[in-house]
């Protein structure tokens, strides 16, 4: 039999020692895997965290500019219905026949008094006019149509030129009268005043059919 060589104690000592080394590698090896692992799983964990709060965020956004537009919309229908309820009561109502007969004669008088302090002399007495159209069925909205209406029985009198001296003596009256008109009812439209000069000049003495009525009164 061979004889059995003995164990040398620095060969025994060195592997050992390359043993333990490598347990050592190992052991470290898995503990920076450990690590890697671990430092993998976190930041997964805050970069889904992070996604979680930027979803929140856009989330309150929509939310606060899905309240604003609703606030700005209510303020809008609110400020509408105010500004519609505001020229509702200031549209003035429609003038009764009383108050527009008042407006005639207060004007009548202030017409009466302007003549007597111009021409310093008694006007004429204001006579019913046979010729006067009643309001009620015809409308005179403007100069042209006021002739018109003053001309319609003025037919076989004589006059070759009546709607020139009308449409003077209206335009004249107008620009006179109107500031009063305005000034004594502030709440009537321009259309209601026009129909309330009107009716005004039918009877009075500025007007060439009183005039012409006047004079046939006389004969």
């Amino acid at each position: 039999m061979p004889k059995k060589l003995g164990t040398c104690p620095k060969s025994l000592e060195a592997r050992e020692r390359r043993a333990e080394k490598k347990r050592e590698e190992r052991e470290l090896s898995l503990k920076k895997a450990e690590e890697e692992y671990w430092k993998d799983d976190d930041k997964y964990s805050n970069r889904k965290q992070q996604r979680k709060e930027e979803k929140d965020s856009k989330r309150q956004e929509l939310m606060e500019k899905k309240k604003e537009k609703e606030k700005l919309y209510n303020e809008e229908i609110a400020s509408f219905k105010s500004a519609k309820s505001t020229v509702t009561k200031e549209q003035p109502s429609k003038l009764t026949q009383t108050q527009i007969a008042e407006a005639r004669r207060k004007l009548e008088a202030q017409l009466l008094a302007l003549n007597q302090t111009s021409q310093k002399s008694e006007p004429p007495e204001l006579a019913p006019n046979p010729n006067r159209i009643e309001t009620d069925e015809l409308e005179a909205r403007t100069v042209k149509d006021a002739i018109s209406i003053l001309s319609v029985n003025n037919e076989g009198d004589g006059d070759r030129h009546p709607e020139k001296r009308l449409k003077a003596a209206y335009q004249a009256f107008e620009e006179r009268m109107m500031p009063h008109l305005k000034a004594e009812n502030p709440s009537m439209r321009h259309s209601q005043l026009k129909q309330l000069l009107f009716k005004m000049f039918q009877t009075s003495p500025e007007n060439p059919k009183n005039h012409q009525n006047a004079c046939y009164n006389s004969k």
